[in-house]
């Protein structure tokens, strides 16, 4: 049985779906369950209790807030055979902390880690304004990251979960372009088909919103990412097509696929 923790969120929900259709017996957990693939079973559930009975791999996602530390949980994986950790990009880079690659690299599991780069379903955040205005406001306009659809983390933590070969590697997860705020917000225009304005913002109105939703650190270390990104951060990494076989999916791509949230 395979285990996918985070099992509602933006990585973890394509992932159930993969896998069921893969022929998988596979255990949905999340904090709160809604609606599950036929014959995936669905547990509530967070790392603090999580039982891993009958888990022969699991897909690992460490929620925000969650303080650890990390090896009693990884103590009660003692049955797992394979665990692949959502990790992020900025562990790599030197902006976050190595703490859980670390705990997982030393828990005596065989392991995959996963790096991805920011996701293209933050774009997200501009649905309200897009549907009601036409308009994307954000600050860095012309600054390009190399966003990633969260279906392709997605699809590379199936196939490390679902083959040996994977074992003690981390993965660059990446977009195959960067993008900047100015040319997702295009993107977002053709997928509505109407042209959508875009708002330049300073760093301290950016920042105002982002405190909405994050600690300050937080807030300010994004900032940095988003507006003065290292040159590892722009880099396009070659690690989904090697693990898929194709090209990664474009931002316009995920654009277009998810345009009823902005219609």
């Amino acid at each position: 049985m395979i285990m996918v923790v985070g099992a509602t969120g933006n990585v973890g929900e394509p992932l159930v779906r993969m896998l069921s259709a893969a022929g998988e017996e596979v255990t949905a957990v999340a904090r709160r369950i809604t609606t599950v693939p036929p014959g995936v079973v669905a547990r509530q559930g967070d790392l603090a209790t999580l039982d891993f009975d009958g888990a022969s791999a699991v897909f690992l996602l460490v929620p925000p807030g969650f303080e650890g530390p990390l090896e009693p949980v990884l103590a009660r994986a003692a049955g797992v055979r394979r665990v692949v950790l959502l990790s992020s990009q900025g562990v790599g880079t030197g902006r976050h902390p190595a703490v859980f690659e670390e705990a997982v690299q030393a828990s005596g599991l065989k392991w995959t880690v996963l790096r991805p780069a920011g996701f293209a379903s933050n774009a997200f955040q501009w649905a309200e304004s897009v549907r009601a205005r036409r308009e994307v406001a954000a600050p860095f306009a012309d600054v390009a990251l190399p966003v990633i659809d969260p279906e392709d983390i997605a699809a590379v933590a199936a196939a490390a979960l679902l083959d040996a070969s994977h074992e003690g590697k981390t993965y660059e997860l990446t977009g195959p372009a960067a993008v900047s705020p100015r040319e997702q917000a295009a993107a977002i225009g053709e997928a509505v088909g109407e042209p959508v304005r875009f708002v330049p913002q300073t760093r301290e109105e950016a920042r105002a919103v982002l405190l909405g939703f994050m600690p300050p650190p937080v807030a300010e270390s994004t900032l940095d990412i988003l507006g003065t990104p290292t040159p590892a951060e722009q880099r396009v990494s070659p690690d989904v097509s090697r693990v898929l076989g194709r090209p990664a999916r474009p931002f316009a791509e995920w654009a277009s696929r998810f345009a009823g949230a902005f219609k």
